[in-house]
């Protein structure tokens, strides 16, 4: 790596850390704000602060293509002003040079980003709706290779299979007595959530356990109230967009074997292959901003360019998802037209520039 690669990316590098670390600042505030309405005698303001910290890693992943077209147009810009950059075209560098090295930096970028998205984001994300969970209800919860295990009073629940609509399949429920003596074991082979507040439970076969010996029932349903419910099962539950890929690939598969709609998941598992890609593009969409005269705009003044491009790309993005769940678009299109339509504009920027 040259001498000027490398001090081209300390610059743009350090510009994106402050960039990052100031939209990290605003969004944790934000935070703060929301989870003081939740603030109890059990939910205190070191769990909220734990809540807060443990979001650090998705909003990082979340702000970093806004956060580097900030810090590179700062960067560049800044270079242009102090005329470094006319010094650097002087010497030889040309567009098509300086897009490989924005390039190559982007793809580092990418890199981190792909691997918080798949190894850190979705521990963090489950950890905290854990902490909150059990501070808020009082249920405590987790996620183990044999299902879910919930436990609520003296029952502890164990769930196959949870469905999006709120259906569980091949429930367990073990209930213990005050002296955690087990007194029975309630199994069902589908639960379906009332609007009265109870659950249904189906193909039911009811184990009762006492010093006289135990006696099995068999109902085809039964009702059961619980503070389980789906508000909290949709809490535990890690939204499609912070899962792993190789998480999403395996319900898709999942869901598909049993002939469920797969929409949502594809378009959160394109997502998660292709956002990483956005930084690159960034990078390439503040290179044409270089090359204009600084004295044609501040550097606040590109500086809020950039929010308003990364903001721009932000909201696109999370549209097109929405409207192609909507119109049943092809995964894929609804997950790459964002990037693509940016990646398009970066490549005439960089035409225009070239042939100027």
């Amino acid at each position: 790596m040259s001498i000027l690669a490398r001090y081209l990316g300390r610059e743009i590098l350090g510009a994106i850390a402050m960039a990052l670390t100031a939209l990290l600042l605003l969004y944790s505030f934000l935070d703060f704000i929301r989870e003081i309405d939740d603030l109890s005698s059990s939910y205190t303001l070191l769990g909220a602060l734990l809540q807060i910290l443990l979001g650090i890693p998705t909003h990082v992943q979340e702000l970093l293509p806004v956060a580097t077209i900030i810090g590179a147009l700062f960067a560049l810009t800044r270079l242009a002003t102090q005329s470094e950059f006319t010094v650097m075209r002087a010497s030889g560098l040309s567009p098509g040079r300086l897009a490989a090295y924005l390039g190559a930096l982007g793809l580092a970028i990418a890199l981190v980003s792909f691997t918080l998205g798949e190894y850190v984001i979705p521990h963090t994300e489950r950890i905290a709706h854990q902490i909150k969970v059990r501070a808020t209800t009082g249920v405590v919860a987790q996620q183990f290779r044999s299902g879910l295990w919930a436990k609520d009073g003296g029952n502890f629940i164990n769930i196959q299979e949870m469905l999006p609509d709120a259906t569980l399949n091949n429930m367990r429920v073990y209930t213990f007595d005050d002296s955690f003596h087990l007194v029975s074991i309630r199994l069902a082979g589908q639960a379906r959530w009332n609007p009265d507040g109870t659950w249904t439970l189906h193909d039911v076969v009811q184990t009762r356990i006492a010093p006289e010996g135990t006696r099995i029932e068999r109902l085809q349903r039964e009702q059961w109230r619980s503070d389980l419910n789906p508000d909290l099962l949709a809490v535990l539950m890690i939204p499609p967009d912070r899962m792993s890929a190789q998480a999403l690939w395996t319900y898709i598969e999942h869901l598909r074997e049993n002939r469920q709609r797969t929409a949502r998941y594809e378009i959160a598992l394109w997502n998660k292959l292709s956002f990483p890609l956005a930084a690159p593009v960034m990078l390439l969409l503040a290179l044409p901003f270089a090359y204009y005269h600084p004295r044609n705009a501040s550097v606040s003044g590109r500086v809020l360019v950039g929010l308003l491009l990364g903001l721009a790309f932000h909201l696109l993005n999370r549209l097109a998802g929405h409207l192609g769940l909507l119109n049943e678009w092809p995964p894929a299109l609804s997950a790459l037209s964002a990037l693509a339509l940016f990646g398009l504009g970066a490549l005439v920027a960089l035409w225009r520039v070239e042939r100027s």
